[in-house]
């Protein structure tokens, strides 16, 4: 098995308009690198188009109809100052909620290890009745759905690593214990959601970040706050809201991560879902908006992702040796 790329050509059309940092040139960028000969191996997928049933399991029928009817002819239509629909638009929004469920049909499946889908418009500010800050459809949590109403799982945790915290996310998942929530982003910017007091059904983990938090910050909330969160709701998946906008070369935020943090993190979700979830992992862009630190950082994940197997086999032997310690403990050797 191997790890799939979700994408489709479709993404590029959706037209921001001069000067908006959620521009197609981002997904160019990750594109350009993903075919380099390091990831000769991922396995390239066209992302279908969501289907209308698949989106209101997050968004009323009534407002996902209003906002495709908003897709205007030519030009651009302004649902607020950041975000911006084109004659392109709905296609591509369509196209990323499709990316999000059509992996998590292939990782529950079988058919891969994990998966990441690389696509636009973003999802995870989309509330369910109303599109913001750059994002359309909340293709996270679509997905996160999909895989609770497709498949049957009762525990799907979402992680989320975006420097904006995920208001639209939280808000269609906080009255259900179904679902673990997880946020690390950067406290006091968009969309001034986010605290830690905000806990849902006790299934909300947001862990603010002061700006200029780094490397060290990302590690001590790991091991105090998520890793302790995952291993405590045993996920049957794990569903990745990964926007690489806290890099420290990114514009919109001024949190300090780099390439070897989100290679870091991806590898220590990935030891948990080996535990929990057969290693079952599904991401999806969201923010980055410096093109070459964006790709770099694509790049530190994806190929962390391609690299599960090998942290599985870690994680398996990690368990064997514990349980062997746990029976000479028990026969008092």
């Amino acid at each position: 098995m191997t790890t799939l790329l979700y994408t489709h050509p479709a993404c590029l059309e959706h037209d921001t308009g001069f000067g908006h940092p959620e521009c197609p040139a981002r997904l160019t960028a990750i594109l350009n690198v993903l075919r380099r000969s390091p990831f000769a191996a991922l396995e390239w997928r066209d992302a279908p188009a969501a289907e209308i049933a698949q989106l209101t399991r997050i968004h009323p029928q009534a407002h996902v109809e209003r906002l495709l009817a908003q897709v205007p002819r030519q030009g651009h239509h302004a649902i607020d100052g950041d975000t911006i629909l084109s004659p392109g638009s709905g296609e591509a929004a369509l196209r990323a909620a499709g990316a999000a469920c059509a992996a998590v049909d292939a990782v529950l499946n079988g058919e891969a290890n994990n998966a990441f889908c690389a696509i636009r418009p973003p999802g995870h500010h989309a509330e369910p009745r109303q599109a913001m800050g750059f994002c359309l459809f909340g293709n996270t949590a679509i997905g996160a759905a999909h895989a609770r109403a497709a498949h049957g799982l009762e525990r799907v945790a979402i992680i989320d690593f975006d420097v904006h915290h995920g208001n639209g996310t939280q808000a269609a998942v906080e009255q259900d214990a179904g679902y673990l929530y997880i946020s690390t982003h950067q406290a006091h910017i968009y969309p001034g959601t986010g605290r830690r007091n905000e806990c849902g059904v006790g299934n909300i983990v947001n862990l603010p970040l002061m700006a200029n938090s780094g490397s060290a910050d990302l590690r001590h909330v790991w091991r105090q706050d998520i890793e302790p969160a995952l291993r405590e709701f045993q996920p049957q998946l794990i569903v990745i809201s990964a926007g690489f906008d806290a890099h420290y070369l990114d514009p919109l935020a001024e949190l300090n991560f780099n390439e070897d943090d989100y290679a870091w993190l991806t590898g220590q979700i990935l030891a948990v879902a080996a535990d929990y979830c057969e290693g079952r992992v599904v991401s999806l862009l969201e923010g980055g908006y410096n093109l070459p630190a964006l790709a770099t950082s694509v790049a530190a994940h994806v190929k962390a992702l391609m690299e599960a197997p090998k942290a599985a086999q870690r994680s398996l032997v990690k368990n064997i040796l514990e349980r062997q310690k746990a029976k000479r403990n028990a026969a008092g050797l």
